[in-house]
């Protein structure tokens, strides 16, 4: 999902302003993905120049609230824009190109590079991950989403953003038992030329005069 994407799905509800969209999109994934005010005015001007989005005279409605330091003047989806909309929701999220995962290249490298102690990362990123999934639970026990009060309990749409993060942080400590144990299962000398080394390398040079050729 990009930015651009959600704006398009909150405008498609009514107008709003910057701050409004910043606020709504925020509150509604529950602030796992934060977003500054110039990105949203950047975005909604992209969105203007494509088509989709454009502005309305009038004032925003007073009932509603404000931050006195942004801009007031509401957007408004055009027919391309609501077209774009229902063309979203209807396509589904593409899987088909591998994702760039940080940790998947990270560890890939790992296990090819000479010298890196590929248990030591496993088990960093094994307890980073542990921390985070026991964040994530302990908020979808109850806890208040970011932003809101103390009292306040994470409405559906931030229990089913928690339940996403749950659910990955609990896919990635297995693939990390998973790496862990393909490792385990290759003797001494694959490993070695998995990392690049050549096991029988010292060995060689060890049976060889010094200063001699083959």
């Amino acid at each position: 999902m990009s930015v651009r994407h959600g704006i398009v799905a909150l405008l498609a509800e009514k107008p709003m302003h910057g701050y409004q969209l910043k606020v709504e999109f925020e509150r509604r994934t529950g602030a796992t993905w934060p977003l500054n005010i110039g990105q949203v005015y950047t975005t909604l001007g992209r969105l203007t120049r494509d088509g989709l989005v454009e502005p309305l005279p009038d004032p925003p409605d007073p009932s509603e609230p404000d931050d006195p330091g942004v801009k007031v003047e509401r957007f408004t989806l055009t027919a391309r824009g609501r077209d774009e909309a229902a063309a979203w929701w209807a396509r589904p999220v593409e899987r088909g190109a591998p994702a760039r995962d940080e940790l998947a290249i990270k560890i890939a490298l790992a296990v090819t590079a000479p010298g890196v102690d590929v248990a030591a990362v496993i088990q960093a990123q094994r307890t980073e991950t542990l921390r985070c999934l026991h964040d994530y639970t302990r908020l979808s026990a109850g806890a208040s989403a970011p932003g809101a009060v103390a009292d306040a309990r994470p409405d559906l749409a931030w229990a089913l953003v928690l339940d996403s993060l749950i659910f990955a942080a609990e896919a990635e400590v297995r693939w990390l038992d998973h790496v862990e144990a393909r490792i385990a299962r290759l003797g001494p000398a694959s490993r070695a030329r998995t990392s690049g080394a050549d096991p029988g390398a010292g060995a060689r040079h060890a049976g060889r005069p010094h200063g001699t050729r083959r």
